[in-house]
Order: C-alpha cells, then structure tokens, then sequence
C-alpha cells in the first residue's frame, strides 16, 4: 500500500479527514490559518508555556482552553464539558480513596514491615520499589510515592545510605505501578474513556495488567539489578543537620541592659528588623521555650537561638543591640582595645561559621519539600505570610542538594525544594497540608482503627468487583466508593476535599476538549498522515514503536495526562490510516504517556524527590534513558500479543 492510498484512506468518505477536509479558513489578510493550523499554534504554546514552567500547568491548561474557544475551535457551549468529564471524576475519586487507605493504616502496615530490611542495598530496593510498585496499582502513584517517600528517607538515614540512591528508583517504581491497573495512572484512565468514546466499550479495570504486570516487573529487575548504578550517589543527604549545615548557622544572641529589643515581642522585633530570620527558641533562667510558643517581651539576660548568618549578626547587632553571647563575655577586654570594622566582622563571621553546635532537642525543626501544586511555587515568605497564617518558622531552604544561602526573604520556591521549618507539633502537619508541601521528617507511623482498616478495604473491594462485572462505569463505582468512605467515617469530609488535586483536575478538564479540537480540525489525521508516509515501507510494528517515542518524549515535557489527551486521537487516525484494530495503539500510547524518566518536570513523583535526593535535572536521563529502553523492548511485543492487529 502506497503513502498515496493510506492518505485517502485515512481521510475517509465523511468529509472529516486531511483531504476531504471541507471548513473555513481564518482569513487575516495576508495569512490564511486553518482550524488546524490553528491547533497546532495552540499547542505549540501551550507546550512551550508547560516547559518554561513559568506558570502552573493548570493556568496553561485553562489558557489553552479558554484560547481555543475564542478562535472557534471549541464550541463555547462545550468549553467546560471536560469538568464533568468521567475521567476526571474517575481521578478525583481516586484520590479521595487513596487518602482513606492512608488515614485507615493499610499503607502505614506496610511502611512498618519495610523499616525492618537490612542494610543490604539491593533488599533495600527490591522492598522499597517493590512496594511502592504494588501500592501504585491499587491508589493514585503519587500519593503511593508521598506515603513511602518519608519511610526511604528513614531507612537511608538508620543505615547511612545515600537518599540519592534509593529515591530516584522509588520514583520511577511509583510509574511503573501505574501501567498495571486502569486508576493506577490517569493516562490508563483516559485511554479507557478515550475507547468508549470511539467504540462504546471502555477498557475494564485489570484490561492494562497483562502487559502493564509484565513491563512493571521487568522495569523492577533492571533498577534493582543494574539500573541503580546509574543513579548518582550525593553524599551527605542523608539528615537534616548535614543538608542544612545547621550547627555553622545556629547561633545564641543575648539581650543586654542597652538593647534595643528589650521589652519587645517577637513579632515586634521581626517588624523593627524588616526580616525573617526565624527565632526557634528563648532561655530565660535556663528554661527553653519554642519561639513559636513565646509570646511575652523580651527582658534582660534573656537568650535567642536563631538562624543568622554573618550579614544577619550585624544587622541584628546595629538594629536592635543583640549580640553573641561569647562576644558579650569578651566586651570589657574588646573595649580597652577597639578592633577595625574589617577585624568586627570579620570576628563576627568566624562567630557564625565556627560555633560549636547547639542542642537543638524539642525544637521540633520538620523537613518538607514542595509539591508541583504547593500554593507556595514563585511566591516568597512574606507573600505567604508564613508565620501569622500558617504558624510556621522558615528556617532553611536547600534546592539541588545543597542550601541556599541568600536571605530568606528574597527566596521565591520551586517545586522540589526542601524546606527546614519549625512549628507546633500538632498543627505542623494541617500547616504543610495547607501549603502543599510533603513532611520528609521521621514520622510515627499508626496502624490506624482496624474496624476503618477493614471497611476501607471491604468498600474498595466491591467497587473493584461492580467495575469487573460491568455493573457500574469506573467513575461511578469509584465515586460511590469514595462517598461511602467519606459517610461512613473512614475518611474525614474535609481531608476528602484535601485528598483531591484540584491544578490536575483542572488540567484534564481544560486539555480534554483541547484534545478533541485536535481531532476534529484534521490535526490529528495530518500528523497520523506523515507518521503513514514514512512507515508505509515498513512493518506497523515500527510506526508503533515511533508513536511510542513520540509519545514518551512528549510526556517528559507536559504533564502525562495532557500527553495521553494529544496522543490519543493520533493513534486512532493511524488505526484507521493502517487499517487495523484500535487498541493496540491506544495501549502504545497508555504505557508511553506513562514512561516519563528523562526529566524531573515529566511527572510529580520526579519532581517530588529532586530535592531530597539532590538531583539535578540532568541525571534523571542516566537511568530514565535505559528504562525507558527496557519499557518499549518489553511493552511492544506484548502489546502485539495481547492485543493483535
């Protein structure tokens, strides 16, 4: 068959492929655009817009959408059809139950067990991504990955190993637990509701197992045989006090007689020095109290522990007359001998750099890394006003596995950044939740009621089986499940709503009749159409495995369910270019949109252990490269024989 004859025949009789193309043009004077011109103009900016990553993916999203509505690509009656999407609806619920498996104590059952592995590397893997394989399948990945990811840093930290080592691969195992299963991962999600569309028929609960169980085992071997060597190893990850070099930074200010902070509160000392520097804690006659719990005045002899740097210290000492203790101690020898400005400060950074550590017990310092929809990407302390509303201390920042050491109040975050805070111990972890950050810190793990453990698992379970007898749709059935688990108390309402990612929502519902404006413009048959051209002398294995890339590629730079709404009508117009079955390449493009190992910004569980790990954005590709590889040797001849041509 010719390139010529699979051009006609992808176009179709109907009038809605390339050359048969009946629409209008957008007429504007010298420049002529067709609606599928138009898509394409669409998308590239969209693309280029998710890769900058200036602004959220769900405001790009939304821009996109709203873009196509005004150029008349999508019907303004149909803009916000994607809301009631049953894919979208299918994810929320997804959610809500994965936060009721954690608040119930399956997950924390299993995160117990796994704290007992040795300290032999590749049993460390093998439980850790194992484990992480297992629980992505049956819950939303990234949550899978946000419940184990505090128990790796643990485990590192119990037997002196490197974060570096063990967190990429738990990232990359979250993925692959995704492919087993359709709410494993929203790319399964969208391809089955994709199909349902197109044939009436979606894809069913387990229809992604037999290749998705097969690709996740051997993407599981290769990291914990060989692929963990291509992971850098970072050196001192491993605890907070190392990341944070906190000992060089923690430092004792007394207030003396002539102070000017004396007699003003905390708050108002941080107004009179413009600053941020955070006050963890007050000694006043050798009793400690948190400086989040110390709301009277400063008095005389009283001593402050607080983050400072040499700057900050003289800053401190010219504002308000604080000084260092020690300094204070050498004061009647330093007076009879004045020393230069150059010599003060320079006495005042060796003050900073070289004290000795100091007892930071029941401080309550947490370690936290921002997530890709924390309210707190692009915006500073100030904006967030960390302290009056969320109760939290800023204490350090570290980004790329090392800290930052400008002043705190000029960081603006990125997702991925380690935040070392302070704050009350019973509200610390509502605060983080809040802000859209994951605790790091060695947390208490509870098994939860068992009589919650066991509805949890009882009503999941029969919303597993209303989906494989075809009694209720996916979106149903798993709305019901989450809206009895919300009734019958497994899962607080307002940690329900908490559960739910809005900026992913958002995204689905606005990339979806984005998606199908790329149908119904013909973009999607031009782009099948050149795809049809270059492999008409080839077998269709190998436009399969060239959709694969495509697909995978695309998914390392956009968010994976955007990459799985774009690539679905393409496959569906090389099917019909090819003249072959549909699914085949609908599950091509289910495993690829899934398999983004190259980049930190692919998917949320990349990013989620960029900080912790102390990665940087090139080294993803050093195991993501030959997983990726392994995923598309194993993943092709499996789908050609589970679902043939």
């Amino acid at each position: 068959m010719s390139a010529e004859d699979l051009s006609v025949e992808s176009s179709g009789a109907d009038g809605t492929g390339v050359e048969t193309l009946n629409i209008e043009t957008l007429d504007l004077g010298w420049l002529a655009l067709t609606p599928s011109t138009l898509v394409f103009i669409v998308l590239g900016l969209t693309l280029v817009a998710f890769v900058w990553g200036r602004f959220r993916y769900d405001l790009v999203a939304l821009s996109a959408l709203l873009g196509s509505v005004m150029l008349g690509l999508v019907p303004a009656e149909e803009a916000f059809t994607g809301f009631g999407h049953p894919a979208v609806i299918t994810v929320a619920a997804v959610l809500v139950l994965s936060r009721g498996f954690e608040r119930s104590g399956v997950v924390d059952i299993i995160a117990k067990q796994v704290l007992k592995v040795g300290e032999n590397l590749l049993l460390q893997l093998l439980v850790l991504v194992g484990t992480v394989v297992l629980l992505s399948g049956i819950m939303n990945n990234v949550g899978a990955l946000a419940l184990l990811l505090p128990v790796a840093m643990r485990l590192a930290r119990e037997h002196n190993t490197s974060p570096s080592l063990l967190l990429m691969p738990l990232a990359f195992g979250s993925l692959l637990g995704g492919l087993t299963t359709l709410i494993g991962t929203p790319p399964n999600i969208i391809i089955s509701s994709y199909r349902r569309d197109v044939t009436d028929e979606a894809f069913s609960m387990f229809s992604f197992a037999p290749v998705g169980i097969a690709v996740a085992l051997a993407g599981l071997a290769f990291i914990v045989l060989v692929g963990w060597r291509f992971t850098p190893k970072r050196s001192g990850q491993a605890s907070a006090d190392e990341m944070f070099d906190t000992a060089n930074y923690l430092v004792e200010l007394k207030v003396g007689e002539e102070s000017k902070a004396k007699g003003l509160t905390l708050q108002q000392l941080r107004d009179e020095l413009d600053e941020t520097i955070p006050v963890l804690a007050v000694v006043r006659d050798d009793n400690r109290r948190a400086g989040y719990n110390f709301h009277g005045a400063l008095e005389e002899g009283d001593i402050l522990l607080l983050e400072a740097g040499p700057d900050e210290l003289q800053m401190l000492e010219d504002k308000v007359g604080l000084s260092a203790v020690a300094e204070l101690e050498e004061a009647p020898a330093d007076a009879e001998n004045p020393v230069s400005d150059d010599a003060d400060k320079a006495k005042k950074e060796v003050a900073a750099q070289e004290h000795q550590p100091v007892d930071t017990e029941g401080l309550q310092l947490i370690e936290a890394v921002v997530r890709n929809d924390s309210m707190m990407i692009n915006r500073s302390v100030r904006q967030l006003r960390l302290n009056h509303q969320f109760g939290l201390h800023l204490v350090a920042v570290a980004r790329d596995g090392g800290r930052l050491k400008q002043r705190l109040r000029d960081i603006r975050f990125k997702n991925g950044d380690v935040l070392l805070l302070q704050g009350n111990e019973k509200e610390i972890s509502e605060s983080l939740a809040s802000l859209g950050c994951l605790p790091l810190a060695n947390r208490e793990l509870h098994l939860g009621q068992p009589r919650k453990l066991v509805l949890s698992i009882a009503i999941f379970a029969l919303a597993i089986m209303a989906m494989l007898f075809d009694l209720l749709p996916a979106a149903v059935a798993m709305s019901t499940a989450a809206l009895i688990s919300l009734l019958i108390g497994v899962l607080p309402l307002r940690e329900g709503y908490q559960a739910i990612d809005g900026p992913v929502l958002v995204l689905l519902a606005a990339m979806i009749p984005v998606g199908e404006a790329l149908e119904t413009s013909g973009g999607a048959d031009l782009i099948a159409n050149v795809l049809l051209r270059f492999g008409s002398d080839w077998p269709v294995v190998v436009t399969m495995v060239g959709l694969f890339l495509l697909s995978m590629l695309l998914s390392n730079v956009v968010n994976n369910a955007a990459a799985a709404l774009l690539m679905a009508p393409i496959a569906s117009s090389l099917a019909n270019g090819f003249d072959v079955s549909l699914d085949p390449f609908l599950m091509v493009v289910a495993v690829s949109a899934s398999c983004a190992f190259l980049t930190p910004i692919g998917h949320q569980s990349n990013t989620l252990v960029l900080g912790p790990g102390g990665y940087r954005f090139g080294d993803y590709w050093k195991l993501g490269l030959p997983l990726s590889l392994v995923v598309l040797a194993v993943a092709i001849p499996l789908i050609l024989t589970v679902w043939p041509l």
